[in-house]
């Protein structure tokens, strides 16, 4: 198979922090399941969910203190929004960011690869490396010619998933990349999604580059509004959905 797409939307090459146990459990992960007959009940993620904001707001004793999943879901919504998708975060800021995510955690549904809140449409707000979803087209030359309008990734049942990054060259000219994917279940918390080549749109020209790409990502937190995930080696993205009345 061919190395990993720059453009995947999903942690590429699993760039980011040090993590020295997780590469030894993708290791030893079990073989992709049929993830059609892995998917719980809508209203057993809701149960979930709803469990935990309960059990938050009767368990803090300063009202002040932010504690419970919605509040931690607002404030890394607060940290992430607007900054061109984390390019314009200093080295603390993105520290902020991966605490509040790392609370986020212990407020994740159980076995969050079953839980269908997992489709629809998502915006990328952020990411840990921001040159990492886009690849060349956000490094720091990229973005003088390449204005990113929009990332957006589509996770449609059983198993489709679709990213696309929208952009305009030299702020005249509209392009967009598309990636189209199979979505694998791996274990619990893991997902694997092998792309087809790239499409590529500019103007009224199109074609296709490359070839295959993998990606893998570990759902660390899933509601109805947001999505975290993590690469393998610590990368953190944070997803919003499109449509928040689900």
């Amino acid at each position: 198979m061919a190395a990993t797409s720059p453009l995947a939307l999903l942690p590429s090459g699993f760039r980011g922090g040090p993590e020295a146990s997780k590469p030894k459990l993708l290791n030893s992960r079990p073989k992709p399941t049929n993830f059609i007959l892995a998917v719980s009940p809508l209203s057993q993620c809701r149960r979930q969910l709803k469990t935990f904001r309960v059990l938050a707001s009767v368990s803090v004793s300063n009202p002040e203190v932010r504690t419970g999943p919605d509040d931690l879901v607002a404030s890394i919504l607060s940290k992430v929004t607007q900054t061109d998708r984390g390019v314009l975060l200093k080295k603390e800021e993105h520290e902020e960011v991966a605490n509040t995510a790392k609370e986020l955690q212990n407020y994740c549904v159980n076995e969050p690869v079953k839980c269908p809140l997992i489709f629809g449409e998502w915006d990328v707000l952020y990411c840990s490396i921001p040159t990492s979803p886009g690849g060349g087209y956000r490094s720091s030359l990229g973005r003088l010619v390449f204005k990113t309008k929009e990332m957006i990734q589509v996770i449609e049942a059983p198993d489709a998933v679709k990213n696309k990054v929208a952009f305009s060259v030299l702020g005249f000219l509209d392009g967009e990349v598309i990636l189209k994917g199979k979505l694998n279940v791996l274990d619990t918390e893991w997902v694997q999604v092998i792309f087809e080549p790239p499409e590529l749109k500019v103007g009224p020209f199109e074609f296709r580059y490359g070839g295959e790409s993998e990606v893998k990502l570990q759902i660390t937190y899933i509601d109805e509004k947001i999505r975290l995930g993590k690469g393998s080696k610590g990368s953190i993205f944070v997803f919003q959905r499109r449509n928040a009345s689900v």
